[in-house]
């Protein structure tokens, strides 16, 4: 059973930057995909962003130039720089790990979840 717990949420500006971070237990690391996911009031939960063990990163169309995930596999962590954030950002970030070499961008086909953080953007 893996364990996440996402950190780092809160409330800034529009144009300002975050880092979230995500603390993964109870698992080998190395056996798994990383990615985050973000879930807005009312809308579905949606993929920002995953990365494999080996390093390979791929995006959602939305993230890509502004959001940059990495991962620490000695630390056990992974990342999310979010810059130039808008207020359609707003949402609760997830962190989310897959057995295996990708992320899917279907939330349902993923194995582990945190329990999410809050990220809201003001205009």
């Amino acid at each position: 059973q893996v364990q996440l717990v996402e950190s780092g949420g809160g409330l800034v500006q529009t144009g300002d930057s975050l880092r979230l971070s995500c603390a993964a237990s109870g698992g080998t690391f190395s056996d798994y995909a990383m990615g985050w996911f973000r879930q807005a009031p009312g809308k579905e939960r949606e993929f920002v962003a995953g990365v494999n063990w080996s390093g390979p990163t791929y995006y959602a169309a939305f993230a890509k130039g502004r959001f940059t995930i990495s991962r620490d596999n000695a630390k056990n962590m992974v990342y999310l720089q979010m810059n130039n954030l808008k207020p359609e950002d707003t949402a609760v970030y997830y962190c989310a790990a897959k057995r295996g070499a990708r992320i899917n961008p279907k939330p349902l086909a993923n194995d582990y979840w945190g329990q999410g953080t809050q990220v809201t953007v003001s205009s």
